[in-house]
């Protein structure tokens, strides 16, 4: 067989590298859980219908389909999902009957885009999902709650760079356009989006020469879209800006309760920033959204993101209206392990490798093994019965700390033996009891970003 040639966009990890993603997702679902979301997994197709009914995505669907079809007419009309939350919304409508409400839920799963494959961007990605979903209503402080979350479960990723959460709010932008007089607010906040990769002129060109402002207009959107700041006093920029409108009111309400509700969680690692500019491209979105960088890392984009959506779901009679945010967890780790960033401390799960003196006492070798098992301990057997030292060897290619000896006294008496290879000490132990130390028990995620995060008012 010729040697495979590696496949763009589908990322494949090293075992140490897949620990690293083990225990991320291992750290968000305990965070969740803590939180009272409910786990859920939902299939891998939908409905091309559904898939494809927010059009800007349809070149990115994998469409499913049997090899040995030949007539298209008879195509199964399913694709795989590229995202979680259709599939999400979906799932809500098919079984409202059976979920109480407001229904709390995370799902972190695989998805599938065909789109051009980039440092961040992959055609098969891992993302983390949590979501908080009413019929009908949803207060507004569930909104603060997603965030509070999400920011709770990136501050125990101790392993990641600092983060900075950006927020803003549609009611708010939408209502400043509409009070400006704007003819058509959808398209503004289209180009607006734009103000990450284009330059502010060229941005204020197409909001003149496509959208159809005046230049004064154009002028007050770029001035409302420069506004950040770490509190509420963004309230008052905007109002030096001179329009009104109710819907913007609200909008300012709302996103100054959200910050006001996630100052606590702001440390010297996790920044809160109120940014304008964020509209978030999907129309669904009516009012929260969220957009998250990581440090350092800004070409990657934003790493988590997602928002308030008031009609996401509906069956015509009953409307449930979300709140929810996104982790991109491929996107966050494998540029940071493909950079030698995060990594494990061992490549096996072993903590021990149980020494054979010889063949014929290997099954001696195995009780052991087992004996260490029953008390929690992760090991496994030596493939050969090797001289010692090149067993011990074995275990240093494999990152393995411990290595167990058998001993046979003068007497005929049976004793056990560990060493840490690393330091050369070797002590009396019985198997049943014996357990490493914590640190060494499973392979920890060694990290050059690793620190310990403290919210701010712990420290004062």
């Amino acid at each position: 067989m010729a040697k495979p040639t590696p496949l763009s966009g589908f990322p494949e990890l090293l075992p140490e590298h897949r620990f690293v993603e083990q225990q991320v997702i291992d750290t968000l679902r305990h965070t969740f859980e803590l939180h009272g979301f409910a786990g859920i997994e939902t299939r891998a197709v939908e409905p091309m219908d559904q898939l494809l009914r927010k059009g800007e995505t349809s070149k990115e669907v994998y469409v499913l389909r049997r090899l040995q079809e030949t007539d298209a007419a008879h195509d199964s009309g399913v694709g795989l999902h590229f995202d979680l939350t259709v599939p999400f919304a979906r799932y809500v409508l098919e079984n409202a009957g059976k979920l109480e409400f407001p229904f709390r839920r995370f799902q972190i799963q695989k998805a599938w885009r065909g789109e051009r494959p980039q440092e961040g961007r992959y055609r098969e990605f891992t993302q983390a999902d949590i979501d908080i979903v009413g019929r009908d209503t949803l207060p507004f402080h569930h909104d603060v709650e997603i965030a509070t979350v999400m920011i709770d479960a990136l501050t125990r990723l101790d392993v990641l760079p600092a983060f900075r959460l950006q927020v803003n709010n549609r009611k708010l932008i939408q209502g400043f356009y509409t009070g400006l007089g704007a003819g058509d607010v959808d398209e503004v906040m289209r180009v607006i989006d734009k103000l990450d990769k284009l330059p502010v002129e060229a941005v204020r060109g197409l909001l003149v020469d496509e959208v159809g402002l005046s230049g004064d207009q154009a002028d007050q959107c770029l001035a409302l879209a420069t506004i950040k700041t770490e509190d509420d006093s963004f309230v008052d920029r905007v109002r030096e800006l001179g329009v009104s409108h109710e819907l913007l009111d609200e909008g300012l309400a709302e996103l100054a309760e959200l910050m006001r509700g996630c100052a606590p969680l702001v440390t010297d690692q996790v920044s809160i920033v109120a940014d304008l500019s964020i509209a978030r491209g999907l129309d669904y979105y009516t009012g929260t959204v969220f957009e998250t960088r990581l440090e350092g890392s800004e070409s990657l984009g934003s790493i988590c993101s997602g928002g308030r959506y008031d009609a996401l779901a509906s069956d015509g009679r009953t409307t449930y209206p979300g709140v929810g945010i996104s982790l991109g967890v491929s996107r966050v780790l494998v540029p940071l392990i493909n950079k030698g960033v995060l990594s494990a401390s061992r490549s096996v799960p072993s903590a021990v490798l149980v020494a054979v003196v010889d063949e014929d006492s290997r099954n001696e070798s195995n009780a052991i093994a087992d004996a260490l098992r029953r008390n929690g301990v992760p090991c496994e057997v030596a493939a050969n019965a090797q001289k010692f030292g090149k067993q011990i060897r074995y275990a240093e290619r494999r990152g393995i700390p411990f290595v167990w000896f058998t001993t046979t006294s003068e007497a005929g008496e049976v004793g056990h033996e560990v060493k840490d290879i690393r330091t050369g000490e070797q002590v009396m132990a019985d198997p049943a009891t014996w357990t490493p130390p914590a640190e060494d028990l499973r392979p920890q995620v060694n990290s050059t970003h690793s620190q310990p995060r403290h919210h701010k008012e712990q420290d004062q």
